[in-house]
């Protein structure tokens, strides 16, 4: 069988499936790309879809052009910094959002931003695809027309994805008269894997998106409809939140790691956490350590604590939060290192219980070299769906620190911090690894993990995207359950607190495409459904 000469990873089998054939029919990677992702947010509804968030780095060497779209929540101009500031409750040990009295920011109408999914989904084809518009959006309005079978890692968010903290998902699932009727069997029991979801609702939906384009959503009917639901339930989002909206264009965000050259997004997505923990560990010979190592994992830990600090403290939407340089200059990441070299532990403060994610990634690869990498979501979902809309708006507010003047305080109009940091590897300026993942607050550090797997250990995609991982975002290290009792033990005993997880996989979802010489080789975080297909 011959090399393939395109490939697509993503985190749903239909989603790859639906990229893959438009690869095979001549379009690029942009015009598979944004497919599988409108088509992802069909069959994984909770996890993405047109009312979500993300980020989208588009490389493509026949023009030149080397570009990040951002397309994070942005507040509903009706917030303000002390809207909440009374109902703080607590905060997720992980840093993924703020618990707070009668979870105001996390279920229901006052939990969603203004999306930006579909305006970067439909800008990222209209300036970079080959495509029409309308063909692109066919495969997701064929699969809402069809349904779609509850896979295993569906089910597995729906009866676990929240706890210890935040609502239940299956209060999410139920809170819509839409979610109560697609998402549950008549006897009140959320539905089970090979169950049929169907959504003619959605159908309706993407089939107007395909006719008209992304401004229905924003200045048209499906804008009409939105505001017209908001203002009746409370909420904080309006019309003219939506006409006001704008995605974020620029050049990545560069660093460097070794021999290679990292391309990655701006904040306030995660790469500036990114490119500090390596520049912080590339005062290390963590190759000598030992991959998964104990003094591996306290290294790499240290450093992830380290930026995760930068991160609360500093990190926001540029646009509102000055930045600090220092947080990807090589020396301060030096000085970092050297405190971690002499034992040091770095200091995470949080206020209060860790919350898992959700998210979904695409990868994509074409025969001319186009490279696409995004990470799109919708936070912890709303469980607000509009009725007769079908989709599911996304739950940011929760992000946002209810406490004014910090750097992640709420302002109207500001974008949410997230850790999504959809990255690209070169050497001698060519592509080597493109990839990204879902997975909240753990997104930079499953991504640290599997490029630093290539990176220093020459693993190959599929080992390095299914190596068990750890994780620092407080003052705890978090392990997963294939990482051995006798690899922590020492770290235990040097009084570091070790929290085992029942799951075998986890820590971000890591999806990926290695490139050598123009072989590309793919894999899908074993630990969701997802799958590689090269053409």
């Amino acid at each position: 069988m011959a090399e393939p000469t395109q490939m697509i990873v993503t985190a749903q089998p239909e989603a790859s499936e639906a990229g893959a054939r438009v690869l095979m029919r001549g379009g690029n990677a942009v015009d598979a790309a944004m497919a599988a992702a409108l088509v992802a947010g069909v069959v994984d509804p909770q996890m993405c879809g047109i009312a979500g968030f993300g980020s989208c780095q588009i490389y493509d060497p026949k023009s030149g052009r080397h570009e990040v779209i951002d397309f994070h929540g942005k507040t509903p101009l009706a917030a303000t910094p002390d809207i909440w500031e009374d109902r703080l409750e607590g905060e997720t040990r992980d840093g993924f959002g703020f618990v707070l009295k009668d979870n105001v920011n996390d279920l229901g109408y006052g939990a969603v931003t203004t999306p930006g999914s579909l305006m970067a989904y439909f800008e990222a084809v209209r300036d970079y695809g080959t495509w029409d518009w309308a063909d692109i959006l066919a495969p997701a309005v064929r699969q809402a027309e069809q349904g779609f079978l509850v896979r295993p890692h569906v089910y597995h968010w729906w009866t676990y994805g929240a706890n210890l903290g935040r609502v239940p998902v299956q209060d999410r699932l139920g809170l819509s008269r839409t979610g109560r009727d697609n998402y549950f069997r008549s006897d009140g029991r959320v539905k089970m894997i090979g169950d049929r979801v169907e959504n003619p609702d959605l159908a309706w939906t993407l089939s107007l998106i395909a006719r008209e384009g992304a401004d229905v959503f924003y200045k048209g009917e499906i804008a009409d409809r939105i505001d017209a639901d908001f203002a009746a339930h409370g909420g904080l989002m309006r019309k003219a939140d939506l006409e006001a909206y704008a995605t974020v264009r620029t050049e990545p965000l560069r660093g460097s790691y070794r021999k290679f050259d990292l391309a990655t997004n701006h904040p306030p997505g995660g790469g500036i956490m990114l490119v500090e923990m390596l520049n912080i560990l590339e005062g290390f010979d963590l190759t000598a350590m030992g991959h998964n190592s104990t003094d591996y994992i306290r290294t790499v830990s240290e450093a992830m604590k380290a930026a995760t600090a930068d991160k609360d403290a500093h990190i926001g939407d540029p646009a509102f939060v000055e930045i600090p340089g220092r947080l990807t200059e090589k020396g301060y990441a030096a000085e970092i290192a050297e405190r971690i070299r002499a034992g040091e532990k770095m200091r995470v403060a949080r206020l209060g219980t860790p919350e898992p994610k959700d998210t979904t990634h695409v990868c994509v690869v074409d025969k001319t070299g186009m490279c696409v990498t995004m990470t799109h979501s919708l936070g912890m979902p709303s469980g607000v769906i509009t009725d007769g809309l079908g989709f599911m708006y996304n739950g940011c507010m929760a992000v946002f620190d209810p406490r004014p003047g910090r750097a992640g305080s709420i302002a109207p109009g500001k974008a949410r911090f997230s850790s999504v940091c959809p990255t690209i590897a070169f050497r001698d300026g060519a592509p080597r690894v493109v990839l990204g993942a879902p997975g909240g607050t753990q997104i930079a550090m499953g991504v640290l993990q599997v490029l630093l797997n290539v990176l220093d250990f020459d693993m190959s995609m599929a080992e390095a995207v299914s190596s068990p991982r750890f994780s620092a975002t407080s003052d705890a290290i978090d392990i997963m359950n294939r990482i051995p009792g006798y690899i922590v033990e020492p770290l235990e005993a040097d009084g570091y607190e070790v929290i085992r997880s029942a799951m075998s996989y986890g820590i971000a979802a890591v999806h990926g495409i290695r490139i050598d010489e123009g072989c590309l080789t793919g894999w899908a975080d074993p630990g969701h459904d997802g799958v590689a297909l090269g053409v």
